[in-house]
């Protein structure tokens, strides 16, 4: 199964805030054996919003999405959720029962709206003040503040997808190579392409801008034993062809 980020806000797109959800999220996969798919990054507009949501529950991938569900106006992520499944929001009741219990007296409407989900959604828990986030169709929406958010991402990955955690073990390994241009090794790449299919190869070129020194990363991603086994193909090729190295990643 695949994991997909969607991450809201026009604070973000505007350069206001910058995210940090992104690398958290490949984190805490990566802590356990799995790792992110897609993510997108989409403003508070609403429609735009709606017709994201709703390519995102056509994959059928798990999703993590971040921010939009607060009360106030410019939080659309539940209703853009619900218009874009076809269903009616509706006021939760286990989300009712933390909310008052987290306010007591002060539990006005303006704060039950935020346990308003779509008809049929379960509860995320938020140990960090007990506002919860919610799920649906293997969509799991937890707020912007990533004190928040991280623990509750944590929750899912640890109660739904416990089964999943290090069922493939998953590495990236790489060399750094001086003075490479990519093109004089495309040759290499597809020779490594064709031989560990189920590997994903990556070529990263910099430039130095100060001396304009060229240096190529070039690596796999995937199980430990067959990473290491093209690795040492791809060490030994470079080395041949007189270039210098050393490990990367």
């Amino acid at each position: 199964m695949a994991f997909g980020a969607i991450i809201i806000g026009d604070e973000i797109l505007s350069g206001r805030r910058s995210d940090k959800h992104l690398a958290k999220l490949i984190e805490l996969l990566g802590a356990r054996g799995l790792k992110l798919a897609w993510a997108r990054y989409v403003g508070d507009d609403g429609a735009r919003l709606e017709q994201t949501l709703r390519e995102s529950f056509a994959s059928g991938d798990i999703v993590f999405s971040f921010g939009g569900i607060g009360a106030t106006p410019d939080d659309r992520t539940r209703q853009s959720a619900a218009a874009a499944l076809g269903l009616a929001l509706a006021l939760h009741p286990e989300a009712e029962a933390a909310i008052r219990g987290r306010f007591g007296d002060q539990a006005n409407p303006h704060r039950l709206q935020m346990g308003t989900f779509p008809l049929g959604s379960e509860i995320i828990p938020n140990p960090y003040n007990q506002i919860p986030g919610f799920s649906i169709r293997n969509h799991f929406f937890v707020p912007g503040f990533p004190v928040m958010a991280w623990p509750m991402v944590e929750w899912v990955l640890d109660t739904r997808f416990a089964a999943l955690h290090n069922r493939e073990a998953y590495v990236e390994r790489s060399i750094m190579i001086a003075d490479a241009y990519e093109g004089r090794l495309i040759d290499l790449m597809e020779r490594i392409v064709a031989n560990y299919p189920d590997l994903q190869l990556f070529s990263l070129p910099t430039v130095t801008t100060d001396t304009e020194r060229r240096t190529l990363e070039l690596g796999v991603k995937g199980s430990p034993e067959r990473v290491e086994a093209a690795m040492g193909e791809i060490r030994v090729e470079v080395a041949a062809r007189g270039y210098a190295w050393q490990d990367g990643a």
